[in-house]
């Protein structure tokens, strides 16, 4: 006997289920009558979707179905009576909120998720299930509107309490040499996909010239492109016009000077205040972690380079931008010494065997992140500095130029879904028992190769982890 199907909850409101619908060959009913169809469930949980989590069709005309009242609350699992098993039939499941329902429906062989299909006009809630078929696990988030999930958010929330998906060495989506290229997709796509957070490298170009202010993207030595050199401008250019599409979205910028040459930092960091980061309707570069309203529209300066002496006198001598100056190497957990950032970014997987060791490191920052319980103070006090919670910052990345096997995206191949498997199953999971165990945050998730034929479902996962902290906002 197969399984039983384990149904989590992770949304604000409570869920029901409140009907199953069998489609396909009829069983014998001389076998045990309904009893035994229950227990045939079927390839609703043998498939996956489109991770851009198309809605499904209409169903085709159910042989049998069953009224049920199984009820889901918020952030809670449950272990069904449904036992998913045969190939020959499949199963759509009606859920209710609130009087509101919704269909999930047997999903298409391509990804993880799907929308689940309302069944009334201008819905109030929307919802993606995510199954995990080797578990027999569905895992239900509230959906978000990736290109502006953001905006659900009150001003006065400190950005690093959001669980935010980020994606390393953002822009390095060309042709390129192994190991130097770590995205499927453009900076764009990404955007409008959900990553709100971008790690890009940069090298100037004629660091003596004042009137050159070109910086050329990199990774590490190498420049991220066959065809040409690429620039932080063009860059920007791209997140301003999203930004202008989205103005309740921000974007925070991790910066790095890599790359040959004799350039270094404070040449950098001058570069970058006289040429790129001196509007103040474009980029927040304030020495410390800002709430969500006042980055609304911007982009904010996370730095990984040593200032210029006139920059450390800025912001009333506390410096330009937030400080992750001394981050430390190839570390399983540290935290700056600016209290800002705690990071986790070992990347020196040097045999394919150590991927496990990485995953293991990731899950670990993911459950610090998710410790963590925010304090969130009233609008009239969005002036004063947000308590001091550093950003978590997970980089699920890593390489090993001369091995195949631990190239970015085979290490993304198998790190991607590992990750979205305990984001559905096992994260947070002391809530299900808890209520003040945490916000259940992951912090800023920091990936490679996300969106790879269409499949965003790290990211959906990611940012549908926000629903404790957006209740808890809606309950002021």
């Amino acid at each position: 006997m197969s399984s039983p199907l384990v149904i989590r909850n992770l949304t604000s409101r409570p869920i029901e289920v409140k009907r199953c619908e069998y489609h396909g060959i009829a069983p014998s009913l001389s076998q045990g009558g309904f009893t035994n169809i229950t227990q045939n469930v079927t390839s609703l949980f043998r498939n996956a979707t489109s991770p851009a989590a198309p809605q499904v069709v209409e169903p085709t005309e159910s042989f049998v179905h069953e009224d049920v009242s199984i009820r889901i609350d918020p952030f809670k699992s449950l272990t069904t009576e449904i036992r998913p098993q045969s190939a020959n039939e499949t199963l759509h499941l009606i859920f209710e909120t609130e009087g509101e329902q919704h269909r999930l429906e047997t999903p298409t062989p391509t990804s993880n998720s799907t929308t689940l299909k309302p069944l009334a006009d201008n819905p109030r809630f929307n919802y993606t299930a995510v199954h995990l078929a080797e578990h027999c696990h569905l895992t239900l988030y509230s959906s978000a509107n990736l290109s502006s999930w953001m905006r659900f958010f009150k001003d006065d929330t400190p950005l690093s309490a959001l669980s935010i998906p980020g994606t390393h060495n953002s822009p390095t989506c060309h042709r390129a040499l192994p190991s130097v290229r770590c995205q499927a997709t453009s900076p764009p796509e990404q955007l409008d996909n959900g990553v709100r957070f971008f790690d890009i490298r940069v090298q100037p170009e004629a660091p003596l010239d004042p009137t050159n202010d070109r910086l050329i993207l990199v990774h590490g030595v190498f420049p991220i492109s066959l065809t040409g050199n690429k620039y932080l401008r063009d860059l920007l250019h791209e997140v301003y016009a999203f930004l202008d599409r989205n103005p309740t979205e921000t974007v925070i910028m991790s910066l790095k000077r890599e790359g040959t040459g004799n350039a270094t930092d404070a040449q950098l960091s001058r570069i970058l205040r006289d040429h790129y980061a001196a509007d103040s309707n474009r980029w927040f570069t304030a020495p410390r972690i800002p709430y969500l309203g006042e980055a609304r529209g911007k982009i904010v300066l996370l730095r990984r380079f040593a200032l210029e002496d006139g920059l450390k006198q800025e912001w009333g001598g506390a410096g330009w931008g937030i400080d992750a100056e001394n981050w430390a190497d190839n570390t399983p957990n540290a935290t700056c010494p600016s209290g800002d950032v705690c990071v986790q970014d070992f990347y020196e997987v040097l045999e394919t065997v150590n991927i496990e060791k990485k995953i293991q490191y990731s899950q670990e920052h993911l459950e610090r992140a998710a410790k963590c319980v925010c304090s969130l103070p009233a609008q009239d006090q969005l002036a004063t500095p947000p308590p001091k919670q550093p950003f978590f910052i997970n980089f699920l990345t890593a390489s090993n130029f001369w091995k195949v096997g631990c190239w970015p995206e085979k290490i993304a191949a198998k790190l991607n879904p590992a990750i979205v498997d305990f984001l559905c199953r096992k994260h947070h999971e002391s809530a299900d028992q808890a209520e003040s165990a945490g916000d259940g945050s992951t912090g800023i998730v920091v990936c490679d190769w996300v969106g790879h034929k269409g499949n965003w479902d790290l990211v959906r996962c990611i940012v549908g982890m926000n629903a404790k902290l957006e209740m808890r906002e809606h309950r002021l």
